[in-house]
């Protein structure tokens, strides 16, 4: 499959075509893993590749379950018994879309945030992922940059039920960490992902590996109250694990990349969010980030990779879309949002890591 670079244009017919053909299915296949398809598709439509979307959905189509039937109605009287339980997935997506149709989906997302927000760990961090996404796509265009145009969303439509649908999978999926104690506090984001012990035994999946976590550096070393200061340390996050991918990343290709996605998938968030939760949002992004790092990083670095001296970011993104598979296009969505070369050198790593789709 060959995609190249594309003039911005507002490609948000596109997008929410693909959204539309994809809410009749669920949000996990084979028990578990992740339907990463809403995700990977408005990173394609974001960075120009919207005349691909349709090619690439219709490739990814085998690994689309439907959505299950429904169990229990979720309500504003019983959503606490269900918090949790996977086999209300579609019962939660149906809650979230009665909500997001009765009132503003800004009102919805600063409800369930500070709920959800615990519970960021669930489904290996992919469904803040998705809701990171959904929220880009319902605030607009970015303000600067080559990329398509997405001018905000309208208060019901195909965007608005992608947040519904992905708050429900958060729900549903819903899973804290266990109780944490602070190691020595570090310096910096890099420092402290650096400083962050592997689990002792990582011959299972990730559940298993994020139920032996006991402790994380203290990072940022003092508690950040200021929602400007816990934005700026959320950016550092995101940058350090984007960074440290190029040289760890080889450790577990795939799980890796989400100790950067799931960070700037709430750092995506923010804006859409009242102000007082921007710092318990950092600490979330942290705990998220150093529970990947720990289940997943080796022990020791890779040889640095060659910093790309030629490839705009455009190019870079354009490799990854033609590579095909949805983590590498996820990723490489995030290193674009850093956009110095050490962060192109981690997305190109990660197309050279992970196996095509096409």
């Amino acid at each position: 499959m060959t995609l190249t670079t594309h003039t911005p244009s507002d490609t948000s017919g596109t997008l929410d075509e693909a959204l539309e053909r994809l809410h009749t299915f669920g949000p996990e296949r084979g028990g578990w893993l992740s339907n990463h398809a809403p995700m990977a598709v408005e990173a394609l439509v974001r960075h120009g590749q919207a005349p691909a979307v349709h090619r690439w959905l219709d490739h990814y189509r085998q690994k689309l379950e439907d959505m299950p039937d429904p169990a229990v109605e979720v309500t504003p009287e019983n959503w606490q018994e269900a918090l949790g339980d996977p086999r209300r997935i579609a019962d939660w997506a149906a809650y979230f879309e009665r909500e997001t149709a009765g009132r503003p989906w800004r009102e919805v997302l600063a409800e369930w945030w500070p709920r959800l927000l615990p519970g960021i760990a669930a489904g290996a961090t992919h469904p803040v992922i998705r809701v990171g996404h959904s929220v880009r796509t319902l605030l607009g265009a970015p303000e600067h940059g080559p990329r398509a145009t997405l001018p905000a969303a309208p208060e019901h439509g195909p965007r608005v039920t992608e947040l519904a649908h992905a708050l429900g999978y958060w729900a549903a999926r819903h899973q804290p960490l266990p109780p944490l104690s602070s190691l020595a506090p570090a310096a910096d984001a890099a420092a402290a992902l650096d400083a962050v012990a592997p689990v002792p035994d990582r011959s299972g999946g990730i559940r298993n590996r994020l139920d032996q976590l006991t402790a994380f550096p203290a990072w940022p070393g003092r508690a950040v109250t200021d929602p400007d200061t816990a934005r700026a340390r959320l950016e550092e996050l995101v940058r350090a694990a984007t960074h440290r991918y190029a040289t760890y990343g080889y450790g577990a290709p795939i799980m890796l990349v989400h100790a950067a996605t799931a960070p700037n998938a709430v750092l995506r968030t923010l804006p859409a969010l009242p102000r007082e939760l921007w710092a318990p949002s950092l600490d979330a992004a942290w705990a998220a980030s150093a529970a990947v790092t720990a289940a997943y990083s080796p022990q020791q670095p890779a040889e640095p990779v060659p910093v790309p001296g030629r490839l705009s970011p455009e190019e870079v993104f354009a490799q990854a879309a033609a590579h095909g598979d949805d983590h590498t296009i996820k990723f490489t969505d995030t290193a674009l949002d850093i956009g110095d070369a050490t962060a192109l050198a981690a997305a190109l790593r990660s197309v050279e890591l992970n196996p095509p789709a096409f």
